[in-house]
């Protein structure tokens, strides 16, 4: 496991993405963005900072998906998912950051379960079972803010009050505890999707998260059908292994639930 990111719940590879890697990855990524942004315009003008299913049928061409699947399945890619998360890392989505139209917009502090959990269920999340975020920035861009160690802790009152909007603080305050990782193109960005972070707006930012997750039914119910690889791609893939888990997981619960209908 990586001592970096079991301490501080993130880790940076430098110059990770070969430049002619980069140059596809941009390439695939801005096709899929024009697309979105034409069918999603009002949210994009509105308030949007991301999107997701980059993987799907919906805005590349099948040459464009497969070229993506092997960038996520190669060995050198998976070499790290497998360093960071151990056991079975499961392929979970893939998103889109980029910066908000309004430029007064601000970006604010969140840990990723908050969206969906409790209090108590944010709390056991620290325990596991994790999603993990893998970050290739596209240019160079400001990067994230991350409070190191929150991966594995709760919250302190002020960064509690913070993320909440509680006691009279708002989400986009500055937190005293905060680190800044600058992100330059090519690199890749480690973080845990429960650790307290948020985003840094400017400089055309573009960034590509693969996110992984622990094999278990009540993430890999997230995955998206329409995101994972037909049988013909995953032949072809070097590394399918996360790729295959997520199917095999979404077959057996689906199994298990025509089995008690």
């Amino acid at each position: 496991m990586n001592e970096d990111y079991e301490e501080n719940g993130y880790v940076v590879f430098k110059n990770f993405v070969l430049e002619s890697d980069l140059k596809k990855l941009r390439e695939t990524a801005t096709q899929f963005h024009q697309s979105w942004k034409q069918e999603n315009s009002l949210f994009y003008a509105e308030k949007a900072v991301n999107s997701a299913y980059l993987t799907a049928k919906k805005y590349l061409n099948s040459a464009d998906r497969e070229s993506l699947f092997k960038f996520i399945a190669s060995a050198k890619f998976m070499d790290v998912v497998f360093s960071i998360m151990g056991g079975r890392p499961t392929f979970m989505n893939t998103q889109l950051f980029f910066d908000p139209v309004n430029e007064g917009q601000k970006n604010y502090w969140h840990r990723d379960p908050q969206y969906h959990m409790s209090i108590d269920e944010q709390k056991q999340a620290l325990f596991g079972p994790n999603v993990v975020h893998f970050r290739v920035p596209l240019v160079d861009e400001p990067g994230v803010e991350l409070i190191p160690g929150t991966h594995r802790r709760w919250d302190k009152d002020d960064e509690l009050d913070v993320r909440l909007e509680r006691n009279g603080r708002k989400s986009h305050d500055n937190l005293s505890t905060s680190i800044k990782v600058k992100l330059d193109a090519g690199d890749l960005l480690v973080f845990s999707a429960n650790m307290i972070h948020r985003g840094v707006y400017g400089m055309d930012r573009m960034s590509l998260d693969i996110l992984f997750c622990d094999p278990v039914p009540e993430l890999v119910k997230f995955v998206d059908d329409n995101c994972l690889p037909e049988s013909d791609i995953l032949d072809k893939l070097e590394n399918p292994d996360a790729f295959k888990s997520a199917i095999e997981i979404k077959t057996n619960n689906k199994a298990m639930h025509a089995t008690s209908a």
